[in-house]
C-alpha cells in the first residue's frame, strides 16, 4: 500500500485497534520516512510495520524511452500532458531508506519483490526486529525461510497492487491464496501471513483453518478515513458491485491488480512499449499526478484486490472492530456445525 495510503493516523489507528499497521514507504525519501515513523510513534505505543521494495536495476535505450513515452502520451491524450524521458534514478535508494529504519530502530521490518542481503537482515535482527518476507510461491518460501526470515506473507492471486513475485515471472506465479497457504505449509516451518481477497471477518476465518497463523489486509482498509488515497479512487471503490480488477503493466512496468481503466485498455494494445520497473513507474507519474489534480480515475493507478467490491466507508477502529465481531460470529457458527 505505498504511495500515500498508509497515513500515519492509518498505521495508528490499526495499531491502536490490537492489530499490526504496516506503513507502505517503498516510494518515500529517507526523510519522509523518518517523519512519518516519529508521527506514528506520537499517535501509538504499540507495534507497527514498515515496508520497503527490495531494489531492481533495469536500464533502457534513449530510443526505448522515446517509444514509451508515445504510448503514454497517447494512451492519455486528453490529459495533454507531454510525458517525457527521465533519467535515473528512477526510484528511492533502498540503502537509504533502510538506513532510516535501521536508525529508528523499527519494531517490524517488511519487504517485498525479493529478499534484503544478509548483512541488511543481521542488522534489524540485531537489535531486535521482526522481519517479514513477501512469497507468491513455494520456492520463494522456502528461499525467505533459509535467509532467516521470521514471518512469510503469502501473497495471493487475488490481493491488489504489485506482484511480490522473484524468482519467476509474475504471470507464472498466481496462485489462489488458499492454496498457497497449504503448500507454504507443507514446505516452510515459519508462521504463514495469509494475503489476497480479504475482505472480511468469513475470510479471516477460512484463512486461519487453512493454517495461516494471521491474515493482511490491504484493500479493505482503502475507504477508511484515515486513508491518504484520492477521493475519487475511493468513491469508485465504494461503488464496485463486482470484481472490476484486470493484472496489468500499464502504469508501472511490474504485474500489478487494480480497477480497470481507460489508461490500462488502451495500454493493452501497447505493450511492446512498456518499460521495466521501475523506469515505466517514474514515466507514468506524469500523467498520474495529472489525472490527481483533475478528478479522472481513467488515468489513475487505483490498486484493489478481487474482492474489492466488498469495501466499507468506515473510520479503521470501527473496520477493525467489525472484522473481530465478524470473525467471531462466523468461528462459532461453524464449531456448532
Amino acid at each position: 500500500m505505498a504511495g500515500g495510503a498508509t497515513t500515519a493516523e492509518l498505521v495508528s489507528s490499526v495499531s491502536n485497534a490490537g492489530g499490526l499497521g504496516s506503513l507502505g514507504a517503498g516510494y518515500m525519501s529517507p526523510d519522509n520516512i523518518r517523519n512519518a515513523i516519529k508521527k506514528i510513534r506520537c499517535l501509538t505505543d504499540q507495534p507497527f510495520a514498515v515496508n520497503l521494495f527490495i531494489p531492481q536495476s533495469h536500464t533502457t535505450s534513449s530510443k526505448k524511452m522515446q517509444i514509451a513515452c508515445n504510448a503514454i502520451k497517447q494512451c492519455a491524450a486528453e490529459l495533454a500532458v507531454e510525458v517525457k524521458p527521465v533519467s535515473a534514478p528512477f526510484c528511492q535508494l533502498f540503502e537509504e531508506q533502510v538506513q532510516i529504519l535501521i536508525e529508528e530502530k523499527i519494531p517490524v521490518f517488511s519487504f517485498t519483490f525479493g529478499i534484503p542481503c544478509s548483512d541488511i537482515i543481521k542488522k534489524f535482527k540485531d537489535f531486535g526486529s521482526i522481519i517479514i518476507g513477501t512469497a507468491t510461491t513455494v520456492d520463494e518460501g522456502k528461499l525467505l525461510e533459509k535467509n532467516g526470515i521470521d514471518i512469510i506473507v503469502a501473497q495471493g492471486s487475488e490481493a491488489g497492487g504489485h506482484r511480490g513475485s522473484f524468482l519467476d515471472e509474475a504471470d507464472n506465479s498466481l496462485i489462489p491464496i488458499s492454496t498457497l497457504i497449504n503448500q507454504l505449509k507443507e514446505s516452510v516451518n515459519v508462521p504463514i501471513v495469509a494475503s489476497g481477497g480479504i475482505m472480511n471477518g468469513r475470510k479471516i476465518v477460512k484463512m486461519l483453518h487453512s493454517g495461516a497463523s494471521a491474515v493482511q489486509m490491504g484493500t479493505a482498509f482503502l475507504c477508511c478515513d484515515e486513508t491518504g488515497i484520492h477521493p475519487q479512487y475511493k468513491k469508485l471503490l465504494l461503488k464496485q458491485k463486482k470484481d472490476n480488477t484486470v493484472l496489468t503493466r500499464a502504469f508501472s512496468g511490474k504485474l500489478a491488480r487494480g480497477i480497470n481503466n481507460k489508461f490500462i485498455t488502451c495500454m493493452a494494445d501497447e505493450l511492446a512499449s512498456i518499460l521495466d520497473y521501475p523506469i515505466q513507474n517514474k514515466l507514468t507519474g506524469q500523467i498520474r499526478q495529472k489525472a490527481k489534480e483533475i478528478n479522472n480515475t481513467d488515468y489513475m493507478s487505483m490498486w484493489a484486490g478481487q474482492a474489492a467490491y466488498l469495501s466499507r466507508d468506515l473510520n479503521a477502529k470501527k473496520l477493525f472492530n467489525a472484522l473481530i465481531d465478524e470473525a467471531e460470529r462466523y468461528y462459532t457458527e461453524i464449531n456448532k456445525l
